[in-house]
């Protein structure tokens, strides 16, 4: 979680150090990257359709959209009714929700995705974080996710739930099934139940060469499995998540309760944002080209991305997946420290200043305070307009485009400045 710092001022364009508003608080938590792209009109007419609609959908969300939903996961290998379904009005209520139904401490990865922090901590529940591997996040290292439990038991902890993310925010990185089998079998035998959060999954970079499976595939009766659509499927600007329950009488049980919470958070999804994501959800060829050619151009973009990222001497795992990149910016801490820039919430303010565009520390995600690591977005490398953005998703050679080789010079300028 981020701890608040407004006794530290920011500075103003005329050289005054005025306090930000937003400087440090969870409350002004960082935004999911950004996709860049203006809303697909074929998602626009469903949603304009049921714009009539008053009534919002049932706690845990309508048949319409628990069956699609049911149907997208199938189409994945991971078989079942929608009575196993529960939907919420974005992935913070319906995390909070799983969470509470479940009891117990919370085990995640370091790094983590930022609204996982404050959801268990609003819990009042113990978070503790796990190492990951050196090729990936979002999946923590087997022997050091045994060693976290033990010692948590022993400190008189009871850790029940871990959290992963096999397609991962904040690295961009897609964990090898390796692995996500040798964590999860860990953490099964050790008593937890897994959540996967799988919301970027249908933004591989490579999907031809990228192997990804689901925790849900090797455990089938200790996984829930949760996706916010705004990964890849609807606009981020219309909140619904939905999580898959595993097939058994205990997550019958935690899937009731679930709904119980929802219910009392009055976490219910809008009627005609439910009709639009049971549209997206059973992908008719509008929504997978578009998330196709979304996913193709990023796959570009950022790899560009990464290698400003490392042209500047720092360091990043190199993106496969979503609309992002992880970056280390530790060996330049000497010229940072030259600009006033000595933490992560201080590399924040420099870059998003530098940059134009929300650009979160390694704070935000669960990372030391001290380490200069921030998440950076490639979604408004794609343009400034929804035509610009457009032309990007279409041109045969999107990074000659005047507008996106601007973008990557300001990008990469901001950047080279450090060495």
């Amino acid at each position: 979680m981020a701890r608040q710092r407004t006794e530290r001022p920011g500075r103003s364009r005329g050289g005054v150090r005025s306090v930000r508003e937003d400087r440090g608080p969870v409350r002004y938590g960082p935004p999911a990257p950004d996709p860049g792209l203006p809303v697909l009109p074929e998602l626009a007419e469903v949603l304009a359709a049921a714009a009539g609609r008053g009534e919002p959908e049932p706690t845990g969300g309508g048949a319409a959209l628990r069956t699609a939903a049911a149907a997208y996961w199938e189409r994945r290998g991971l078989p079942g009714g929608p009575e196993r379904i529960a939907a919420a009005p974005g992935a913070s209520p319906l995390l909070l929700a799983l969470i509470a139904a479940h009891g117990g401490d919370v085990l995640m990865p370091r790094p983590c995705p930022a609204t996982w922090i404050p959801q268990a901590r609003l819990l009042g529940r113990p978070a503790y974080h796990v190492p990951t591997p050196a090729e990936c996040g979002g999946v923590p290292d087997p022997y050091a996710l045994l060693e976290t439990v033990r010692r948590v038991r022993a400190e008189g902890g009871r850790p029940r739930l871990l959290l992963i993310s096999v397609v991962d925010d904040p690295t961009a990185t897609v964990a090898p099934p390796e692995l996500v089998r040798e964590a999860c079998e860990a953490a099964v035998a050790e008593g937890l139940h897994v959540v996967s959060d799988e919301t970027w999954r249908d933004t591989l970079h490579r999907p031809h060469d990228t192997v990804l499976l689901s925790p849900a595939e090797m455990c089938p009766d200790d996984v829930t499995v949760v996706c916010d659509l705004a990964g890849a499927l609807t606009p981020s600007a219309w909140p619904v998540a939905v999580a898959r329950f595993p097939d058994t009488e205990r997550a019958a049980v935690r899937h009731a309760r679930t709904l119980d919470i929802l219910t009392a958070l009055g976490a219910l999804v809008a009627g005609p944002v439910a009709m639009a994501a049971a549209h997206a959800l059973r992908e008719p060829e509008a929504v997978t080209d578009r998330a196709r050619r979304a996913a193709a151009f990023q796959a570009r973009i950022a790899a560009a991305a990464h290698r400003a990222v490392l042209a500047a001497g720092a360091l990043a795992r190199p993106p496969q997946a979503g609309r992002h990149l992880y970056a280390d910016l530790g060996p330049l801490r000497s010229r940072l420290a030259g600009r006033g820039v000595t933490d992560s919430l201080e590399l924040e303010e420099y870059l998003t200043e530098r940059l134009g565009a929300p650009t979160p520390g390694g704070h935000r995600f669960g990372d030391e305070l001290g380490a200069l690591r921030v998440r950076l977005g490639t979604g408004t490398l794609l343009g400034s307009t929804p035509q610009q953005q457009l032309e990007s998703l279409t041109a045969v050679a999107p990074l000659e485009l005047p507008h996106v080789a601007e973008a990557l010079s300001i990008f990469a300028t901001a950047l080279d400045e450090l060495r």
